[in-house]
């Protein structure tokens, strides 16, 4: 930065001995950049109320994303100044740092713009009221990760130019060491693939229920980092997943079901055999005609066992809807017109019951004294 103009400025101005000129001069820098933030953030009070009464989103997050950098450039231009005002009455060596500190800030503060911009930029997208076709927020999340950690890698090594460090050296440096590296934390690294792997297969997101039959894990994923996944389990107990874990488990995603299904399985008295068939066609057309199943999946309704003390037939349908708490009351109503057919018919469910057949020379007088009051049935 070039400070001649202002040297030749100061220079021009005669107040009193070098001392009480040179703390005006730091006082009038310091005024004049409190002034000037104080204008910057009227300026971009105005501009934002401009923005508001249009339907551009992305004018306000460029907005928005420049305010605070802007009112720190300022400030680091007008301490800079100060500092090198009162470098030249002073010399002290501690003012030789402040041009490496102002460009590194420069340096930083480009890098928080394009931050800012785009975490304002991933809310838009994933935003349901902004977008009409939103995008997946975990493939939103995933790039905005990468952009702002290429933003980082990039500022750092624009930082290290800046301060003489030849990049070229610090490149082949750190191919050596991520090697060191890589066999050091190879842990962290599966599980920074692992995570990769997800945004990229994308068999779940965030929001979605997950469980699986390798692992007892099943519940609600809430964030889905490059080194743990977070779910919540049914109990609201957060689980911490390492995301290697994902490479070597199967993982369902009953969030991603077409439909649910009842499977049941319903058993009638021996005595009410004759009403089998009729039980099983009602219940059949029953379900045809109910409008909560979907009559287009497999629908079976037959006649399955003998079973040690009843007469099965099963019932295999699926519902519409997929949501646990309409599945449930789909199901309660089903079961309900199923118990109402089979009592339609005359029948009964069929429970375990024990039948004790005595041969007749055992069987039991009930005319002697000791049994008197007893009777008994006896086959």
């Amino acid at each position: 930065m070039d400070f001649s103009v202002i040297d030749q400025w100061f220079e021009s101005i005669d107040f009193g001995d070098e001392a009480y000129r040179g703390m005006f001069q730091i006082f009038a820098v310091v005024l004049a950049t409190a002034i000037l933030s104080f204008i910057s953030n009227k300026v971009f009070s105005q501009v934002e109320k401009q923005f508001n009464k249009t339907r551009n989103l992305w004018d306000d997050t460029l907005l928005h994303a420049g305010r605070k950098p802007a009112s720190y450039l300022i400030w680091l231009l007008g301490l800079s100044v100060a500092a090198h005002t009162a470098n030249k009455y002073s010399e002290a060596e501690i003012f030789a740092i402040v041009g490496p500190i102002r460009e590194i800030g420069v340096i930083a503060l480009l890098a928080l713009f394009i931050v800012r911009f785009i975490s304002g930029a991933e809310k838009i997208v994933v935003s349901p009221e902004k977008m009409k076709e939103p995008m997946d927020a975990t493939t939103v999340s995933a790039m905005g990760k990468l952009l702002r950690a290429s933003v980082l890698i990039t500022a750092g090594l624009i930082v290290l130019q800046t301060l003489g460090y030849s990049v070229s050296g610090v490149l082949a440096f750190g191919g050596i060491g991520g090697i060191a590296v890589g066999f050091a934390a190879k842990d962290l690294l599966a599980n920074f693939f692992g995570g990769l792997m997800v945004y990229l297969d994308r068999p779940f997101k965030v929001g979605d229920w997950v469980r699986s039959p390798d692992k007892n894990i099943e519940g609600t994923v809430e964030h889905i980092g490059w080194r743990l996944t977070t779910i919540r389990t049914f109990d609201k107990r957060p689980l911490y997943v390492p995301n290697a874990t994902f490479t070597s488990i199967s993982v369902q995603n009953p969030s991603r079901m077409s439909h649910r299904r009842i499977y049941e399985t319903i058993g009638v008295r021996y005595q009410d055999g004759s009403s089998v068939s009729n039980i099983i066609a009602k219940v059949k057309q029953m379900l045809i005609e109910h409008d909560e199943i979907d009559s287009t999946q497999t629908l079976i309704v037959n006649f399955n066992a003998f079973a040690a003390c009843s007469l099965d037939f099963f019932i295999y349908t699926f519902t519409k809807t997929t949501n646990w708490i309409e599945y449930h009351e789909v199901k309660q109503d089903v079961l309900l017109k199923i118990m109402a057919i089979i009592e339609e018919e005359g029948a009964e469910f069929a429970f375990p019951t024990t039948t004790v057949h005595l041969p007749d020379e055992m069987k039991i007088s009930t005319t002697s004294p000791e049994f008197a009051g007893i009777t008994t049935n006896s086959k």
